[in-house]
């Protein structure tokens, strides 16, 4: 009997410590090639890593339920700042800036690396 809560105790904390980690944070390849690190507990930041802009935090997200995230997004290239969202699918992450309450948007498909 002992044994067996035991176990049932080890598999709860594997399970509980496994659903802590978001699945949006990690390294991402953007459409232009270059990557970019998500990391948080959220809020989560999202950061250039590589190329012209690296180190330049690129945006603010948080959880908004079902792998959807809300926040805000800079263009790194012009340094304006737009309404963000992102929607998570297996390894891709489609990040959207929009403008007008979200009538028009931008987006781009990254890759989880």
């Amino acid at each position: 009997m002992l044994r067996t809560t035991a176990l049932a105790a080890v598999a709860m904390i594997s399970i509980c410590s496994h659903s802590l980690a978001d699945e949006i944070v990690g390294n991402w390849k953007t459409e232009s090639g270059e990557t970019a690190a998500i990391a948080g507990a959220g809020p989560f930041s999202v950061t250039v890593k590589t190329g012209k802009h690296a180190g330049k935090r690129i945006g603010m997200l948080e959880a908004s339920g079902d792998n959807k995230y809300v926040g805000e997004i800079t263009d790194p290239a012009t340094d304006k700042t737009y309404s963000g969202k992102a929607s998570l699918s297996g390894s891709s992450l489609k990040m959207s800036g929009c403008v007008l309450g979200g009538l028009i948007c931008k987006s781009q498909n990254w890759k989880r690396m």
